[in-house]
C-alpha cells in the first residue's frame, strides 16, 4: 500500500496520481452524513457546514476524512505580462473547482497560501504597500512588523528543524479522496506548468464517535507504527484525546486579519480584508513512548492540565472558554505540580483574556479560542513525497506524525501561542521547566521537522495576490 520506488522517483506529478497507504482510508471510513451547501466563503481557510455531534456532553467538530498539502515554487517570469498570464490561468482552474464543487467536508475546499518569498519576488512594491501590518506586534517591537512574517526555530524545536521557503501552499480538504485528486490533477496537471512541487504532504482524520474503530487506529495498525495496538479503539488522534471541541476552535471569521480589534490594519478596506495567516509544519509523534511511559492521568495532565478530574478512559474532555486559563493558572500549576498541561499552558495566549467586540459587530467573550485549527495525523515520513528527498530526510518507511496547519489572526499571534507551548507566556512570564522536559506538555514525545508561515488572501485575491498591481 506504501508508495512504490518508481512513483518516488518520478516527481510530484506521479506522486499526485499515487494514493499508497491512503487508499486504505476509504477502506476503514465512510463520511459522515453533511449538510450541503453552495455557499462559497469569502474566506478561502473557512469551511463549508461540518457536522457537530455531542459526545460525553461536549459538542464535537467532526473534520474532513482526507487532507493534503503540496508545496511549490512557480515557473512564472517576474514580469507584469508572465504575472498576469499565470493569475488568469489559475483563476480558471479555481473557477471550474468552485462551480464544480461545494465546499468541504461534503465537496472540496481549496487554501491558497503565498509565501514572502513570494511577495518578495514577484510583487515587492505593492507588498510593501500593502501587506498587512501587525499593528500589536509593532508596538511592542518599536518598529513595524508585518502580520505574515518568516517562522522561527522555537526553545523545543530541535537543532536541524528546516525552516521552508516555498512559494505556495495548497491545502485540500473534503470526505472524499477522489475530490481532493481531482483538484490536485487540475491545478497542478492542468496549469500550464505554473508550479515545480516541492513536497506532497498527507493525512486523516477520523474518530470512532459511533463506538467504530476510529481511522487512526485502523491506519497505525495498517502501517504497523509502535504502539499503535496501545491506541483507544476510539480515538479520534493517534494520542488518544479528542482534539476538535467545538468550543476549543476558534469561530468562523475570528483568525481574519481584520476581525479583532488592534490586530491588524486590514479593517475596514484593507486589500487581504478576510485573509489570516497560516502556520504548515510537520511533527513526528512518539506514539509507544506516549502510552507506554505516561498512564492515563498523567496523560490527561499532559494533555489538558495537571489535578484536572477526569474519569479513566475519557477521550473527550471539556474545553470551555470560562474555563481557559490565564498566567497566573499556568504559573500556579507549575509551581504546585512542577507541570503544565498543553492546553492549559498555551490558554493565556490561545484564547481571549477579555470581552472583545470585534470589527464584525459579534461579541467574542472571555476564553474565546482565537487559532482555527486544521491539523490532522499522517503516516508521511516526513513527507508522502519530497522534491529534495536528501534534504527533508525522506523514508518510504511509515511514520506515525501530525500535519499541523492553523489559521491565526497574524503570525506573530502563532507564535505567541507556540512559545506559551514552551512555557513563555504573552505577558514574558517563564515557566522554570526545560522546554522539551516531561512536565512542559506535549513537547518530550514530539519532534518538529519542518516550520514555514504563509499568508492565505480572501478567495477574491487568491490568485497571484497583488499582481494585478504591477
Amino acid at each position: 500500500m506504501r508508495l512504490t520506488r518508481r512513483q518516488f522517483v518520478a516527481g510530484g506529478a506521479a506522486a499526485l496520481g499515487a494514493a499508497g497507504i491512503y487508499e486504505l482510508v476509504d477502506r476503514f471510513a465512510t463520511p459522515p452524513e453533511r449538510q450541503a451547501t453552495r455557499v462559497l466563503p469569502s474566506e478561502q481557510h473557512v469551511l463549508g457546514r461540518p457536522q457537530v455531534i455531542v459526545d460525553n456532553g461536549v459538542e464535537v467538530v467532526v473534520p474532513p476524512l482526507h487532507h493534503e498539502v503540496v508545496t511549490a515554487r512557480l515557473n512564472v517570469e517576474p514580469t507584469a505580462a508572465a504575472l498576469a498570464e499565470a493569475r488568469a490561468t489559475l483563476s480558471e482552474t479555481l473557477q471550474e473547482l468552485d462551480a464544480r464543487y461545494e465546499p468541504a467536508p461534503k465537496g472540496l475546499s481549496i487554501s491558497l497560501g503565498w509565501g514572502l518569498p513570494y511577495f518578495t519576488r514577484y510583487v515587492p512594491a505593492p507588498a510593501e504597500e500593502h501587506l498587512p501590518v501587525d499593528l500589536r506586534a509593532s508596538k511592542t517591537a518599536g518598529k513595524q512588523v508585518r502580520g505574515v512574517i518568516d517562522a522561527i526555530r522555537f526553545p523545543s524545536d530541535p537543532e536541524d528543524l528546516i525552516l521552508e521557503d516555498n512559494d505556495v501552499a495548497i491545502f485540500l480538504r473534503s470526505d472524499s479522496v477522489d475530490f481532493i485528486a481531482d483538484g490536485s490533477s487540475r491545478l497542478f496537471d492542468e496549469a500550464k506548468g505554473l508550479f515545480s512541487i516541492t513536497s506532497i504532504r498527507r493525512g486523516f482524520a477520523g474518530g470512532g464517535f459511533d463506538g467504530s474503530t476510529s481511522l487512526p487506529k485502523q491506519m497505525a495498525l495498517a502501517a504497523g507504527i509502535g504502539g499503535a495496538e496501545l491506541i483507544p479503539d476510539t480515538a479520534e488522534l493517534f494520542l488518544g484525546f479528542t482534539s476538535t471541541q467545538k468550543a476549543g476552535l476558534g469561530p468562523p471569521g475570528i483568525a481574519n486579519f481584520e476581525t479583532l480589534p488592534g490586530y491588524t490594519n486590514q479593517f475596514p478596506d484593507g486589500y487581504f480584508l478576510g485573509g489570516t495567516a497560516m502556520h504548515l509544519s510537520h511533527l513526528f509523534e512518539d506514539v509507544e513512548a506516549w502510552y507506554l511511559n505516561f498512564d492515563y492521568p498523567e496523560r490527561v495532565a499532559t494533555t489538558f492540565k495537571p489535578g484536572l478530574d477526569v474519569e479513566d478512559g475519557t477521550q473527550t474532555v471539556p474545553q470551555d472558554g470560562e474555563d481557559a486559563d490565564g498566567p497566573k493558572a499556568v504559573e500556579a500549576d507549575a509551581a504546585r505540580y512542577e507541570a503544565v498541561g498543553h492546553s492549559s499552558g498555551m490558554q493565556p495566549a490561545s484564547r481571549l483574556q477579555a470581552d472583545v467586540t470585534g470589527n464584525d459587530g459579534i461579541l467574542y467573550p472571555k476564553g474565546t479560542a482565537i487559532p482555527q485549527r486544521a491539523d490532522f495525523n499522517t503516516l508521511d515520513n516526513p513527507f508522502f513525497w519530497s522534491a529534495r528527498p536528501d534534504v527533508d530526510g525522506q523514508s518510504e518507511e511509515p511514520a506515525a506524525g501530525l500535519h499541523f496547519v492553523v489559521f491565526t489572526p497574524t503570525s506573530d499571534d502563532f507564535h505567541r501561542t507556540r512559545l506559551a507551548m514552551d512555557g513563555i507566556l504573552p505577558d514574558g512570564t517563564s515557566i522554570p521547566l526545560h522546554p522539551r522536559s516531561r512536565g512542559q506538555g506535549f513537547n518530550s514525545i514530539l519532534q518538529t521537522t519542518h516550520r514555514q508561515n504563509f499568508l492565505v488572501p480572501p478567495r477574491r485575491n487568491r490568485s497571484f495576490p497583488l499582481s494585478e498591481l504591477l
